[in-house]
Order: C-alpha cells, then structure tokens, then sequence
C-alpha cells in the first residue's frame, strides 16, 4: 500500500475529508490531509470560496509543496474539487507521483503527464463546475499525453456528492466512487 497525499475542497478541512483519510487508512494507506486554509471549514460552497479569497491561491499552493515536501516522491496525488485542482497543479512538481486520484474536478496539465501516469477521475453528470465539453477537451488532452486514464461519470448527484455534510451527496454514488478508487489505489 502506499502514501497519499489527499487535499480538501473549497469547504476546507472538514469531517468528510477526514473520514475519507481513515478510509484510505482501513485499507492499508498512509495518508496525509493537511489543511490548507488554517481557518475553521465552511459551511455553504460560497463561504469557501471566500475563505479560498481571503487565505489566497499562492498560499493554498505553498501550504500543498510544503505538506507534501517530507513525503515520497512516489506519493499519490488526491484531492476534491479545488484539492483535486492543487493536486493537479502539484503534478508538475512531482513527476515521479504514483498516481492522481481526482474527486469532483478535473487536474493535472497534459505536459506534467508522464507516459503510463495512472489517473481516475470521479465526477456528477451533469457536473455544474465541469462542463462536458471542457471535460471532453481534459480527457482528449491527457489521454494525447500518455495518461493511464480511467473517468467516472455519475448521472443524478451534486458536484460534491461524496460528502455526506452538503446537499449534493448521494451515498449510492459515493459508494461506487469509494469501490473504484480503493481498487485503483490497491496497486499503489
């Protein structure tokens, strides 16, 4: 089993987040959520984003090099929504990352893709933050670069449906989401 590196959504890091890392610890992981806010999470979707504002991108961004700074270079890159986004961001960094598990949005530049990358990536259908069209263009794009990529598509829920603290989830969805991504992070 491997290290993951797993970064919270806009909401910041709440109990959804962490109850994820211990799922990923009952299999067999070490699993590291830093916060990357360093505030108390948000309740609504639009405080998040205010509290994404007022901490900034940059330092979202330094407190994710720094969270992953210590660990393997082999650590597996996870995140959701806007955590999937900074693990994406930090692929670039990271060449040599096991892998990138990508809850709710879509990451990772095409260039930062080394052949054989595996990716999955865990979406709403429709997806209100991830239009199909740009989905479409992500998957075209990764796919080109070498990725070994693997995309899920769950027709009914909310964008954030693996959280069962907001309107969107659906545990029925979460739960086949869950299956797949132990699965895939089962060789890791």
């Amino acid at each position: 089993m491997g290290q993951i590196l797993l970064f919270h959504s806009v909401y910041g890091l709440r109990p959804a987040v962490l109850a994820a890392a211990d799922r990923l610890r009952a299999a067999g992981h070490r699993v590291v959520t830093p916060d990357l806010y360093g505030l108390p999470a948000a309740e609504t979707v639009a405080e998040g984003f205010a509290l994404l504002d007022k901490v900034g991108r940059d330092v979202v961004l330094d407190r994710a090099r720094a969270a992953a700074a210590d660990l393997p270079a082999e650590t597996v890159l996870a995140g959701f929504s806007m955590g999937a986004g900074v693990a994406g961001a930090l692929l670039a960094e990271r060449p040599a990352a096991a892998a990138l598990l990508l809850l709710h949005g879509t990451a990772g530049a095409p260039e930062a893709v080394r052949p054989g990358l595996p990716v999955q990536l865990h979406l709403a259908d429709p997806d209100e933050y991830e239009p199909q069209h740009e989905v479409d263009e992500w998957q075209r794009a990764m796919t080109t670069a070498g990725a070994d990529l693997s995309v899920y598509r769950y027709p009914g829920p909310g964008h954030l449906y693996t959280d069962p603290d907001v309107p969107d989830h659906d545990p029925v969805a979460a739960g086949h989401t869950w299956e797949r991504a132990l699965a895939f992070l089962a060789d890791r």
